[in-house]
């Protein structure tokens, strides 16, 4: 996808984030927008905006999790648009910190549901579309981008809930290339693996059905830890939303399948890599910044 591509772009998580500043560039460039999200009111915000700068879209209020959501929003896409040349699975929620076994079933069904099932339904039905319209068409190209972070490539502790969802997206992911690269090299798969950015995501929370919510529940002293830890994390991340959806831009268009915000953050994929090779225990992940760990051992020994 060049500086001068025009298509069509279907963007979930579209009104905040990464999707808002992917939409803000799709719409510089031309392309038909189709923006999604969960918020109504962040949604029309956000299709005025992009709007305003001269796009034409079509804003659905989907919840990704639900397939018969992502289904109606392929409908409507072919129907208004066409198939769309670009799928960015970005919805996410940042839910599911705090020591693993403190997670309720409800916090399993929210974070799965929205990070790795909003994914699989994109996949599953955008997917067969691009590759209709690539049989049909040999000049045709498309790509789905899927957004997962770099808790999908580590494991870090007391984010269990999250590091699964997102682990689970990459492996989809890396599947996805290789199963299109069986059938067709017209349509490509890419992985976002953003690292802390300033996007919200640290107030997942203000969008979770009240059906999978624990009314009752108190949050436990390592979701507390969790939360303001992510907390302090997002906020302060240097990198901008902006430059996170112009890195996917640039690996479209030079098909790269990784996209990292922050380069730097694979020495710790380098290290997890070498204590699988070397079958030894999972290395600390606080070596590089022991009084962290000790902090963090300490108040979670005090709260039992």
């Amino acid at each position: 996808m060049s500086d001068r591509s025009s298509g069509i772009a279907v963007i979930t998580g579209a009104a905040s984030g990464f999707g808002l500043e992917a939409a803000r560039i799709a719409a510089r460039r031309g392309m038909k927008v189709v923006l999604a999200d969960v918020q109504p009111d962040a949604l029309e915000l956000a299709a005025h905006e992009i709007q305003a700068l001269g796009a034409q879209v079509l804003a659905r209020r989907t919840d990704v999790s639900r397939a018969a959501d992502i289904e109606a929003l392929a409908d409507a896409t072919v129907q208004r648009f066409g198939v769309p040349n670009f799928v960015f699975n970005n919805a996410g929620v940042g839910g599911g910190g705090g020591l693993i076994w403190e997670a309720s079933a409800k916090d399993w069904d929210w974070v799965l549901g929205v990070n790795l099932m909003g994914v699989v339904h994109g996949v599953r039905i955008f997917t067969p579309l691009m590759l209709a319209a690539a049989a049909r068409d040999p000049a045709w190209r498309g790509h789905i981008v899927n957004t997962a972070s770099m808790a999908g490539l580590l494991s870090p502790p007391n984010m269990g809930v999250y590091n699964t969802s997102k682990h689970a997206v990459v492996s989809l992911s890396e599947t996805l290339y290789q199963d299109l690269a069986l059938v067709t090299e017209q349509v490509h798969a890419h992985v976002l693996c953003p690292f802390f950015v300033p996007t919200g995501i640290h107030v997942s929370h203000r969008n979770r059905p009240a059906d999978l919510t624990d009314a009752d529940a108190r949050p436990t002293k390592s979701q507390l830890i969790a939360q303001a830890m992510s907390e302090k994390a997002v906020t302060s991340g240097k990198v901008t939303a902006a430059q996170v959806a112009q890195f996917v831009y640039d690996a479209m268009a030079d098909n790269r399948f990784y996209v990292f915000s922050h380069p730097k953050s694979l020495a710790s994929v380098q290290q997890r890599m070498e204590d699988l090779l070397q079958r030894r225990n999972p290395s600390d992940p606080f070596a590089d910044r022991p009084q962290v760990g000790e902090q963090l051992r300490a108040a979670l020994r005090a709260a039992g």
